[in-house]
């Protein structure tokens, strides 16, 4: 019906007139229901951080308090009393806030959120109130109240709840055109960064997960929509054959994680034996290689095709002033901290007028009973003049209260028993009145040094609820894995070169090598084109393909060897190019596109050999020299659009191949990144040194073993572990200072590197409980500060030593000379200006500017402390030299990139 045809039925009928169109009917009822969604079911209040559902679920808890468990069913029952929806949903919310393990504590089967079990049914579990939440989260004083939603009960608008709690418990809800995902932040942190708010910083925090793990919040955005999270497993080699998981990511569970893992391998995406999930208190999943597989590999690839790593999109959407608001986890925490200092304030003025009551009446009935007021009442026939006289007995008092005395004063005082006042000790009286007054002062000044009142009230609660919540998630930076370099080889390429067909299809055809099947192929041709083609079954690229392989972007060391003929000039180039970046399934030319130009020789060298061949001109040529050699090492690498160099203007018969050639590129140039752990060509870290094919990395680790690995870059190291990293020089001895716990001395050795295994561990020191390596070097003329007390006395003395003059090179398992005959105390390696490993790439502090770990600007000492030391060395003179950084790590440095498990992250 038309808006006209309405207006006309109005006029004639005054029945008519709120006749509305359905179109309109439809909007009201859709923004009904939509503010409803949001206002009442999947988004929390700024004030308190909870759901409806939540807020009810522990107010019920609130008033059925008696410290004891209640079953969760009764709890249910009361809580339907004040939530319009069924016991399924109110049930699955206590069991959610039930996990998180802040606000209720339980008892029973409450599930694993680890291994995604669910919990027991309510009628078998039970729940009461934590202490904290009793603390924290109720006051009935400041409480706004409604009525629910039958009228029979009143419940609260939200609780006063005197904590960051939305940040702590985190938040997920889906409404009508908008959701919301708060994740869970850490208690200790919470706290601290009240605190620090409250002094007027601006802390930044990040979240941490119940499942523990590693986490990336480069991009957190502070919680903000567009920003990102990105979660991985901790991944261990437990042995070079299997690989154990002991921790998960958030949001996936250990049998989601099986699965993808399980799934990938029959994907062919990975290559594993089988899984074994020895989950308990703690996660442990073992993976079993197949053989001949790279645990580093297959380490990153767990990364790339299963749920190891998940993406997670932060998008903080809170109510306030009954609205729904997108703001970031600073701004939340903000508006909570000062919120608690609100409610402090309200409970501290409401205390005050308690005490000045309390100190009031207390007054009066001093005045009362000791001034015998209570005798002039016996004469008064009336209760009128029972008040008169009492309020005339107390006249000349009355200028010293802070407020008049009112007729319910009085009527109070007539209300105290004979035996109160037969009984009543002015001593005690006044022993009361000044504790009241100590209270009242002592509110007094909380009250004029609010923000200091609320510092303290933080740090109580990190005092008395902080142990065991520690953070759970290592904080780190995760470096990119490109999916086609850790993809298992699941497939076999084929090529039909005269019909111009490639692909894993194609089985009876020519072989060319294994790859998988998310990989590129780039294909030449014979009349010098060339392009790059997703893998299939079966693709046509063009006829007379010369050759076929795996396109790997930006491979800098593939190097193509060409020569063509160009059918303008009839003149034999050569040339020599990379392929970087290309477009998928562009053919581009690589001659200069003349027609009958063709290429007469082409070969493909992965690390830029150059070859020499040999050239045979035609019979009619009239060049005199017929037959000559050409070494491509003469030609310089070019773009592929470049059109070459001229070899020769006669007809060419034929190109043959004389002598395989060596690399004309140098050697790598590799950097090591200590934030995650990997090498690298991006300069990223320190440099390394520039590595041919046969160079090797040493790796030295605090334990006091070292390995020889090589330069992949999809090996993996542990910064934490590792105490020196750099390029293996087989005739650079090593210098190490290590304690032997069974003499009890500290001992010095030099050694070269006798064994040639790669990927396996030696140790060089005592494999004793005990044993430490205190430094380890390579540097030349090295010399260490030995810090020591003569035994008997508590004076403290320095030695300083020439390395190579204190021992000579010996075998790599001798335990060395004796350091020092007295009581060493710390070794210091002198002399080493060589920058930790990625001192460079360390991200900065918001606040200063400086960098988190001052330690690569300032001197560090290497040190252990023992109790006894008999070393033989004489020391010699002590020379001056500049303290520098040597390359030892501890167990406790956290140049891994992130703060370790169990830590708490220093926010500021």
């Amino acid at each position: 019906m038309s808006e006209e045809n309405i207006d006309n039925i109005n006029k004639e009928d005054g029945e008519m007139k709120d006749v509305i169109p359905v179109s309109g009917m439809y909007e009201n009822w859709f923004l009904d229901y939509a503010s409803y969604v949001i206002l009442e079911r999947a988004v929390p209040a700024i004030e308190d951080g909870f759901k409806p559902v939540q807020r009810r679920i522990l107010h019920s808890m609130k008033e059925m308090d008696d410290g004891r468990f209640n079953k969760v069913a009764n709890i249910i029952g009361q809580t339907m009393q004040y939530h319009p929806h069924g016991d399924a949903s109110i049930g699955d919310a206590i069991v959610n806030l039930g996990q998180k393990d802040l606000l209720i504590e339980t008892q029973g089967n409450w599930g694993d959120v680890r291994t995604g079990d669910g919990a027991a049914a309510p009628r078998y579990i039970e729940a009461r109130l934590s202490k904290f939440a009793l603390e924290v989260v109720f006051n009935p004083q400041t409480t706004r109240w409604q009525l629910s939603y039958d009228g029979r009960k009143k419940e609260p608008v939200t609780l006063p709840v005197k904590f960051p709690l939305l940040l702590a418990q985190g938040v997920e809800g889906i409404a009508v055109g908008l959701s919301t995902k708060i994740l869970p932040h850490n208690f200790i942190e919470l706290i601290q960064a009240s605190i620090k708010i409250l002094q007027g910083k601006k802390p930044k925090i990040y979240p941490d997960f119940a499942t523990g793990g590693m986490a990336d919040f480069s991009e957190y955005n502070d919680g903000l929509r567009g920003g990102k999270v990105k979660v991985r497993a901790k991944i261990e080699e437990l042995d070079k054959k299997t690989l154990v998981i002991k921790d998960i990511p958030f949001g996936t569970t250990t049998t989601s994680l099986i699965d993808s893992i399980i799934k990938a391998n029959d994907k062919g995406k990975i290559k594993i034996k089988k899984v074994v999930d020895n989950t308990a208190e703690h996660v442990e999943i073992l993976v079993e290689l197949a053989a001949n597989q790279s645990p580093n590999i297959t380490i990153d690839a767990l990364y790339a095709f299963t749920d190891c790593e998940s993406s997670i999109s932060p998008n903080a959407c809170v109510i306030i002033d009954e609205k729904p608001q997108f703001i970031g986890v600073s701004e939340i925490l903000k508006i909570n901290t000062d919120q608690t200092v609100e409610l402090l304030r309200q409970e501290l003025e409401i205390r005050k007028g308690e005490l000045l009551e309390k100190i009031l009446f207390s007054s009066l009935e001093k005045i009362f009973i000791e001034n015998r007021i209570y005798r002039d009442i016996e004469e008064c026939e009336t209760w009128e003049a029972v008040l008169d006289t009492i309020d005339k007995g107390l006249e000349p008092f009355k200028p010293d209260f802070y407020r008049e005395i009112t007729k319910d004063d009085i009527i109070r005082l007539t209300e105290i028993k004979i035996k109160r006042i037969s009984k009543f000790d002015s001593f005690k009286a006044d022993e009361l009145m000044r504790k009241l007054q100590e209270e009242l002062a002592e509110v007094e000044h909380n009250l004029a040094n609010l923000i200091d009142f609320a510092i303290a009230y933080y740090q109580n609660l990190l005092e008395k609820y902080g142990k065991g919540r520690e953070r759970k998630t290592e904080i780190k930076s995760f470096e990119n894995i490109a999916a086609t370099v850790v993809a298992a080889n699941n497939a076999k390429l084929y090529m039909n070169a005269k019909e111009g067909f490639v692909g894993y299809g194609l089985k009876k055809d020519e072989f060319i090598c294994e790859c998988s099947d998310i990989d590129d192929i780039i294909v030449f041709r014979r009349d010098g084109k060339f392009q790059v083609v997703r893998i299939s079954d079966k693709v046509f690229v063009g006829k007379d393909i010369l050759w076929a392989g795996v396109f790997n972007k930006n491979d800098e060391r593939m190097v193509y060897n060409m020569m063509y003929l160009d059918g303008k000039t009839g003149r034999t180039m050569v040339k020599r190019f990379q392929v970087l970046a290309i477009t998928r399934d562009k053919e581009y030319d690589l001659t200069k596109g003349e027609r009958g130009s063709k290429v007469l020789y082409f070969t493909a060298n992965p690390n830029g050999e150059a070859e020499l061949v040999t050239i045979y001109l035609t019979s009619g040529a009239k060049a005199r020299v017929k037959v000559f050699d050409f070494n491509f090492a003469d030609i310089d690498i070019k773009g592929r659009a470049a059109g070459g160099n001229i070899v020769t203007k006669y007809p060419v018969r034929k190109v043959q191949l004389k002598m395989e050639g060596k690399s004309t590129l140098g050697g790598l140039d590799i950097w090591y990144d200590d934030s995650v752990g990997r090498l690298n060509r991006d300069e990223r870290g320190e440099l390394l040194g520039n590595f041919q094919a046969d160079d090797k990395v040493l790796v030295i680790y605090n334990s006091g073993e070292y390995e020889l690995t090589s330069f992949d870059l999809t090996n993996r190291y542990e910064p934490a572990k590792i105490h020196l990293i750099e390029k293996f020089d087989p005739e650079k001895p090593i210098a190490a200072v290590h304690y032997d716990p069974a003499a009890g001395t500290h001992y010095i050795k030099r050694f070269l590197i006798e064994t040639s295994t790669m990927d396996k561990a030696f140790h060089f020191i005592s494999e004793e409980k005990g044993a430490k390596l205190l430094l380890a070097t390579t540097e030349e003329a090295a010399q260490i500060e030995v810090h020591y007390t003569v035994k008997g006395s508590r004076e403290k003395k320095v030695s300083t030593y020439d390395v190579d003059m204190l021992i000579d090179v010996k075998g790599w398992k001798a335990n060395g000379n004796k350091l020092s005959p007295h009581n060493v105390k710390k070794v210091v390696l002198l002399g080493d200006n060589k920058p930790k490993p990625g001192s460079d790439s360390r991200p900065k502090d918001d606040n200063s500017g400086e960098t988190k770990n001052e330690s690569s600007d300032k001197t560090q000492e290497s040190q252990a402390k023992v109790e006894q030391s008999k070393p033989e060395a004489k020391p010699a003179e002590k020379k001056e030299a500049p303290k520098t950084t040597p390359p030892k790590k501890d167990n406790n440095d956290k140049q891994g990139g992130g703060y370790g498990v169990g830590e708490t992250i220093d926010l500021f």
